[in-house]
Order: C-alpha cells, then sequence, then structure tokens
C-alpha cells in the first residue's frame, strides 16, 4: 500500500503518469480492505469469548467464515493472482527507468517496508491465499461441536477448490496471452514464396490470401507445451531455428529481422512467459518466419541417430524429424542440432510424449463416435 499510495500521489504531481497502476498493482486496494475486514471480525470474536468467556461455551465461527470465504475474500485474492504474473514483467520493464529507481528506492526505505523489495511485497497475497485452508484445518481440529465441524471442513474444501479452480485459469490465462504474442511475431510465408515451384498468377493470389494461416495460433483449447532454440542442418549451412511444439502439431520457423520493430519499443507489451530467446528477438525487432507447414503430430516421427556417425559430419547431439502424409511417405525431414546431449534428450522426450498423448487422443475420440448408446431397458 505504501507504494501504491506513493505513486498515486506523485500522480496527481503529474509525476510518472505512464505508469499504469492497474498493471502493477491490479485490485490491491479492494483485498487489502477485505482482507483487513476479515482479520479485524476474526479478532472481534476472540475479544467478545474472552469478555464473556464465563457464558460463551465456544467461538463462534461460522458466521465470520461463512460471510468472508462465500463472499468476496476469494474472489478478490483471484482476480489479483490473475494479474501478479503480467505485474512482475511490467515492474522488470519500469526498474529500467531512472524516475521509477528512484521512487522504487524512496518507498524501500520506508521502516513499514521492513527492507523488503516491491517484488517481494507483491507475492505475499499469492501465499496469503494458500493458507487459508491451514487456518481452517486448525480452526477445525480445535472445534467441539459436530455440527460447527462439518461446516468448518465444508467451508475449507470450498476454498481448497477455488486455489485449484485459479491454478488452472493461471495455466490457461498464461498459454492465451503466449499463443496470442506467438500470433504476433510468427509470420506465415505465402505459397508462392515458400517454395518456387508452385507458380501463381497475381491475378489469383487474393484466393490464397483468404486461406492464410495468421489465426491458426489463436484456437483458445491449443497449448504450448515446449519451444526452444536449435540449429538446423542444411546442405550448405547451418541455420537457427526456434521450434514450438504445440499439443496437435510441430512448427519449425527461423528467426527473421524486421526494419520496424515489434513490440521492441514497449517491452511491458511483451508476454512474460516467452522464453528469454524470443524475448530477445522481439527487443531487437524481428519475427519467426514459418519454414514449413505445421507437423501435424500423427503424422511426425522422431529418430534418433547414430552419435559416432553424426560426430564424424561435425553434426553432435543430432536427431531427426520427419513429416509424413496420410499414405506414410516422408514429405519433408529436418536434422536438428542441439547444444548438448541433454537438450537433446528433453526434446526428444517431450515430442515423444507430446505424439503419444495426442495418438491417446484421438483414439479416445474413435472409440466415443463409434460406441453405441447402451439399449434401454423399456424397448
Amino acid at each position: 500500500m505504501i507504494f501504491m499510495n506513493t505513486l498515486k500521489y506523485l500522480q496527481t504531481h503529474e509525476y510518472l503518469l505512464d505508469v499504469d497502476l492497474w498493471r502493477l498493482f491490479a485490485n490491491l486496494e479492494e483485498l487489502s480492505q477485505t482482507s483487513f475486514g476479515f482479520v479485524n471480525s476474526l479478532f472481534h470474536i476472540f475479544k467478545d469469548y474472552v469478555d464473556t468467556s464465563e457464558t460463551l461455551p465456544s467461538l463462534d465461527f461460522i458466521s465470520v467464515l461463512t460471510k468472508y470465504f462465500q463472499g468476496s475474500l476469494c474472489q478478490s485474492h483471484q482476480t489479483y493472482c490473475l494479474n501478479y504474473s503480467a505485474a512482475v514483467f511490467y515492474l522488470e520493464s519500469l526498474r529500467q527507468r531512472g524516475d521509477f529507481g528512484i521512487y522504487l528506492k524512496w518507498c524501500e526505505d520506508d521502516e513499514q517496508c521492513r527492507r523488503l523489495h516491491l517484488p517481494e511485497l507483491l507475492v505475499a497475497p499469492l501465499h496469503r491465499l494458500t493458507r487459508y485452508p491451514l487456518l481452517l484445518k486448525s480452526i477445525w481440529k480445535r472445534s467441539t461441536d459436530s455440527t460447527e465441524k462439518i461446516m468448518i471442513y465444508s467451508i475449507k474444501e470450498k476454498v481448497e477448490k477455488s486455489i485449484w479452480d485459479l491454478e488452472g485459469k493461471v495455466k490457461w490465462l498464461d498459454n492465451f496471452q503466449k499463443c496470442r504474442h506467438l500470433q504476433e511475431i510468427i509470420a506465415w510465408p505465402p505459397l508462392w514464396d515458400r517454395d518456387k515451384r508452385f507458380f501463381i498468377p497475381e491475378c489469383l493470389k487474393h484466393v490464397f490470401k483468404e486461406h492464410m494461416a495468421e489465426n491458426i495460433l489463436s484456437a483458445t483449447n491449443r497449448h504450448l507445451l515446449y519451444e526452444g532454440k536449435l540449429t538446423l542442418a542444411e546442405s550448405t549451412r547451418f541455420l537457427d531455428v526456434f521450434l514450438f511444439l504445440f499439443d496437435d502439431f510441430l512448427l519449425v520457423t527461423k528467426t527473421k529481422r524486421n526494419k520496424k520493430k515489434l513490440g521492441g519499443s514497449d517491452p511491458g507489451l511483451m508476454c512474460p512467459s516467452l522464453i528469454p530467446e524470443l524475448q530477445t528477438v522481439i527487443k531487437e525487432g524481428g519475427s519467426c518466419m514459418v519454414l514449413n507447414q505445421p507437423i501435424p503430430l500423427g503424422r511426425l516421427v522422431v529418430r534418433g541417430l547414430d552419435p559416432l556417425h553424426m560426430s564424424v559430419f561435425g553434426l553432435r547431439n543430432s536427431f531427426l524429424i520427419q513429416h509424413e502424409n496420410s499414405y506414410r511417405q516422408c514429405i519433408a525431414a529436418f536434422l536438428l542440432q542441439a547444444q548438448t546431449e541433454n537438450i537433446k534428450k528433453t526434446w526428444i522426450a517431450q515430442l515423444t510424449a507430446a505424439i503419444s498423448c495426442f495418438t491417446k487422443s484421438q483414439e479416445t475420440k474413435k472409440m466415443s463416435i463409434f460406441t453405441l448408446p447402451a439399449e434401454s431397458s423399456e424397448i
């Protein structure tokens, strides 16, 4: 609150006006008020019990627990936690500025901050949310009324479910934001640029542009499983490539330098979960150009190579991926080289696991289609 209120004060005096309060602190004010209300109510119960200990047989927690845990307490935490990772990344981008650094230093010198820095304070609400089930469990253990114990246990389960739901939302939001940013930096070359064998007259190119693949990453149910930088061995050169492994296809891209920067002017707009290599590409104004069509995992074959033969050709830590068509004919092959043997093994393991999961999901879908419904006893 010291950091947030100080920033508000500075902005009323026209300093740091471009710093977005919500991106840094989200609903911190609402969360603080709700948390304080809960703690205050809890201590009132203790006080009433101490003041009238001769007449009250036990502490009455139910009214307070029901009011806050079935009310706004968990919801306020969820809103804050969903913004947390983006807030930390935004903070890192702002810390490079001299004026913002002075503001941080002034707040950190406040005695109430106990020499803690802003990142250490921003994470506190996340830790508090995970401790609520422990608090409820402790109250449940010490309760002597059976009806009260059932209600407290029910509230504890609801809070735990809220935390599990939050973890799912955070993962979904992280994947959604990552795919959205990848959609902006991944470039899809038209058919006639990708392969010179395909001649398309100018008058017909508009037909193909209507079916370009730019929006292939916009599907909300598609998940990025793994990504990384490798080296592609071509006939006359080695090419640095980025591979993106999704839950249904593999994408092989190469780095392309652009004159116009794509987000490099504002690092705060980048996705915090992008790997450092991609963030560097964006800052330098680059993009990732797709080398070939996406390889469906059902058509992807991964092959390990004999290290002895590969070392003779100067291709240590190499493996091969093949793209097969529906007739099991190889229509594309990529000889990839990793920096270390461990990175190579990790890539092979990730690819193999993704292919296995995709195959199982497809088989399950087929089984559900061909499984006949049970015959009704009324027939």
